[in-house]
């Protein structure tokens, strides 16, 4: 036993010494998301914190693969430098404040997290002709990873499940973050370490050569395999049926080909060793029929992006699709035409073509995306005729497609920092609007700049996605500015999660329904419920008319026990469906829970 121990030591003190500022990565992101999941910091606070667990969960992986790099050539103390240097600056390309922190950067924060992992399969193998290593390296890896998901949700279930045994049976009545700064803990800073375990010293213990997985051929053989033909079959038939029919493919079709495309590359390179092995003769035949058949599915893949390119202009996400069909063009390309072929090749230029979608100027994805959104909104206005000595003519008739339409395209390019474009476009009143709208982060709100303006506006209720036997009431409030006179305590409260609040030894949950809801809106303290719905119906009862309404403000009152519960609500709707009970929607951003003691 006393052996055993001190081997498992011994292993853990060899990760500290080899993997230092992999596991200071781990440290600190594990800690960020601690200090993040806590309320004892304002919001400016918890987006430092956020900010800093993202560019030190990306630093994770960037720096694994400057230590495979380093442990190939050296100069692990430049590379260290250089790693942390490009994460003080990634850190400062973030925006700095959470009202700027749009889904823009989901665009940026994504491909870099994808490209950290790229790096890791390949940056130690550059320039070598290790073909056999490499495959050996990423295959150790990839069960190594398989190993860490696996071992860290036993450890994390386990722990929890003792956290919660001893809570309930000697009564310590544990503070219920415990269990989620538990679980923060152990998923980040223990999984990093537990993959870390695996690898032992690095890079020559996971290049050497070693037998082929039988579990890993049994999964291709068996799984992946037959999935493709299935995900072929599927593609084929429909690209069958747009001949037949003469129409343009459906736009999620991209999607399905994209994933075909992934798995079936997968799976090659999962059996790339049986290759040389004149028994696995399916091996061969499989790795050229996949690229032949793939070929006619990228043609399709092309026509359905861009039949939403040339229509609604580029996205970043738009932009991506092609990039990949470029690609994966150049792959199969690559494996088709090229005799001297080296499996590196695949995430050497997907890396390659990532980096450039990003980096590249003019080029890359948020500059296209801003400059095709722009040429949208300029032809949209000049072909309705939109535009008077520069400006938008709100008093013209418009239809509510036509709306909806600039709604979007202004909220896009509010949400890219586009004010200076969007200025000059609007009257006065609007420019104010969009300044403060910006300012305040409200870019929701961005679209009723151009909507409410529109004094002439028609509405086709021909068109098949309108209901004519469906009403919808939208309340929406002026001021969503909580008032803390006489009140103790604020929480905010977030759509679709649990949340629980803690205040003067009492507990106080809202149950956030994940979708529309007809007749429970619990809130809940110290285990006594109180549904909200009736106080709901009350608030639309003075508005019987459909549309979107604004008032003052938006709040229900409730008197649990000895305290008095605020509920603030920025936007509710009402759904009414003939033949059907009415649903609501909370469609809001946050909740507001005011609270005071009588």
């Amino acid at each position: 036993m006393v052996e055993k121990l001190k081997e498992v030591f011994g292993k853990a003190g060899a990760v500290i010494r080899e993997y230092p500022m992999v596991l200071v990565m781990a440290l600190i992101a594990a800690a960020s998301a601690i200090f993040y999941n806590s309320n004892d910091y304002s919001r400016q606070d918890s987006f430092v914190y956020l900010k800093s667990g993202l560019v030190a969960s990306l630093g994770i992986s960037l720096m694994f693969a400057l230590k495979m790099l380093s442990q190939r050539i050296g100069k692990e103390l430049l590379l260290q430098v250089s790693g942390i240097l490009f994460l003080i600056i990634f850190y400062f390309l973030l925006p700095p404040g959470e009202k700027q922190f749009t889904e823009v950067y989901a665009f940026l924060l994504l491909p870099t997290f994808l490209l950290s992992h790229l790096l890791v399969s390949f940056i130690a193998f550059i320039g070598k002709n290790r073909e056999r290593n490499f495959w050996q390296y990423n295959k150790n890896l990839f069960i190594n990873l398989f190993l860490t998901v696996l071992f860290t949700g036993i450890l994390t279930a386990g722990i929890m499940l003792a956290i919660l045994a001893v809570d309930h049976l000697f009564d310590f009545n544990f503070n219920s973050r415990y269990y989620s700064y538990t679980f923060s803990f152990l998923t980040i800073f223990g999984s990093c370490f537990i993959f870390l375990l695996f690898n032992e010293k690095g890079l020559f213990y996971l290049e050497k050569n070693g037998d082929y997985p039988v579990i890993l051929k049994f999964f291709t053989q068996y799984v992946l395999v037959p999935l493709l033909l299935i995900y072929v079959v599927i593609l084929y038939f429909y690209s069958a049926k747009i001949l037949i029919n003469w129409e343009l493919p459906r736009g999620w079709v991209s999607y399905l080909i994209l994933a075909y495309s992934v798995v079936g590359i997968l799976a090659i390179l999962l059996v790339h060793p049986l290759k040389e092995d004149s028994t696995k003769s399916w091996v061969r035949i499989f790795s050229k029929i996949f690229y032949y058949a793939l070929a006619p599915l990228i043609v399709l893949l092309f026509i359905a992006i861009f039949t939403r390119i040339l229509e609604y202009g580029y996205t970043e996400p738009r932009y991506f699709v092609l990039l990949l069909a470029i690609w994966l063009t150049a792959v199969v390309f690559y494996f088709i035409f090229i005799r001297k072929q080296t499996i590196k090749f695949v995430p050497v230029s997907l890396f390659a073509f990532g980096l450039f979608s990003l980096t590249f100027p003019y080029l890359n994805t948020f500059s296209v995306a801003k400059r095709s959104q722009k040429s949208e909104l300029m032809k949209t206005l000049t072909e309705n005729n939109l535009l008077e000595n520069g400006k938008i003519n709100f008093n013209k008739k418009v239809s509510d497609s036509l709306v909806i339409e600039l709604s979007d395209k202004f909220e896009f390019l509010a949400r890219r920092n586009e004010e200076e474009f969007l200025l000059p476009l609007l009257q006065k009143k609007g420019q104010a609007q969009l300044v403060k709208t910006t300012d305040d982060g409200n870019f929701n709100e961005v679209r009723n700049i151009t909507r409410d303006q529109f004094k002439n506006v028609t509405y086709n209720l021909s068109d098949k996605k309108i209901n004519p036997v469906s009403q919808n009431i939208t309340l929406i409030a002026k001021d969503f500015n909580a008032d803390l006179t006489g009140y103790h305590y604020l929480f905010k409260a977030y759509n679709y999660k649990d949340n629980f609040f803690e205040f003067d030894h009492n507990i106080v949950e809202l149950k956030m329904p994940v979708s529309q809801f007809k007749s429970e809106l619990f809130l809940v303290f110290n285990n006594q419920k109180v549904n909200l719905v009736p106080d709901l119906q009350k608030l639309f009862a003075n508005f019987p008319n459909d549309g979107e309404i604004k008032v003052n403000q938006l709040f229900i009152t409730k008197k649990i026990g000895n305290y008095e519960f605020k509920i603030m609500f920025d936007t509710l709707i009402l759904i009414k469906s003939a033949g059907k009970e009415p649903q609501f929607l909370i469609n809001s951003e946050s909740v507001l829970i005011l609270i005071k003691g009588n």
